[in-house]
């Protein structure tokens, strides 16, 4: 399918399924765990192997889950915990959100009593559809080190620590974080990764493509391998993503040009900021009415939109 930013653009629908939907419904299946092996692959430069899947807190089964995130939690065949997540919403808080969850996976998964040294290692991937923060790379990789403030060197670990945790450095020992920015890829995929990127930005998997997990998704994730009734599904999930971008992509153009105007006329700072103000409103407004005709339900949409019952009901 083929994504643009542009407020009116649709999502084509190419031959194979949208990567969010696929963890839904599809790569849950251990008949498929090799498509997400082959991300992880890709993307951890090590090859990954899915023990199992363990239980995450917004698998949620209703098409208009998109407005949260969807996530899928794996164990590699090390006892390391892997936590992919597709955001299509955009949230200024993302980055807060990511520190969370794996902060809550540490302390999850470890039984009270148990020393430290039983501490899981944590991989977040956050997959995300909307522009976060500012950067021109379409990948980012975070982890923790320690370094001196006054002779600048690494803090390392003692061989006797090596040996113990099986590692080489300390901040194999901490989380670590995976950002993928795939609307902003808008080139010629050249790597591997950069094949997966295209793949997570457009739906489409080019026949040239050889990363791992690619050949697995060609087989098994086609559309007409689905049902009518899941189709259908499908094709609602998708119109809804374009209602969801358009809305974002009018929340802030109207905003700022509301905004701008508003300023200008009255030459204070207040005015623009009313203006801007203003103009999101009646996007959100607009963006609930719009979902209250999907029959999206009540409480959903004032998750999304920040509105009240009430004045949901209202329009």
């Amino acid at each position: 399918m083929k994504q643009d930013n542009k407020k009116g653009d649709e999502l084509m629908p190419s031959n194979y399924i949208r990567f969010d939907w696929a963890m839904k419904r599809l790569l849950r299946n251990k008949a498929n765990f090799a498509v997400l092996e082959g991300l992880l692959t890709t993307l951890l430069n090590e090859k990954i192997v899915i023990q199992k899947l363990l239980e995450s807190e917004s698998n949620q089964e209703d098409e208009f889950d998109k407005y949260n995130r969807v996530d899928m939690l794996a164990e590699n065949s090390k006892g390391e915990l892997i936590l992919i997540e597709v955001q299509n919403n955009n949230e200024y808080a993302y980055f807060q959100r990511i520190l969370f969850g794996t902060s809550k996976l540490v302390t999850e998964y470890i039984n009270r009593g148990e020393g430290y040294y039983k501490v899981r290692k944590v991989y977040s991937v956050n997959i995300v559809y909307f522009s976060l923060g500012s950067g021109k790379d379409t990948v980012y990789h975070g982890k923790t080190e320690f370094r001196g403030i006054h002779q600048g060197d690494m803090l390392e670990l003692t061989p006797f620590q090596k040996q113990t945790f099986k590692v080489d450095t300390v901040s194999q020992l901490y989380p670590e974080y995976y950002i993928l920015k795939v609307n902003d890829f808008n080139q010629v995929a050249k790597s591997p990764l950069e094949e997966w990127i295209y793949y997570l930005n457009t739906g489409d998997i080019p026949d040239s493509a050889t990363a791992p997990g690619l050949t697995e998704a060609r087989e098994r994730l086609k559309l007409d391998k689905m049902t009518k009734a899941e189709l259908d599904a499908y094709y609602r999930h998708l119109d809804n993503i374009v209602i969801l971008k358009d809305n974002i992509f009018t929340e802030r153009a109207e905003g700022r040009a509301e905004g701008h105007a508003e300023g200008r006329v009255e030459g204070h700072a207040e005015g623009r900021v009313e203006g801007i103000n203003e103009g999101r409103l009646e996007e959100k407004r607009e963006a609930a009415s719009n979902m209250k005709t999907l029959n999206i339900p009540l409480d959903v949409i004032s998750q999304v939109t920040g509105l009240s019952i009430e004045e949901i009901k209202a329009l």
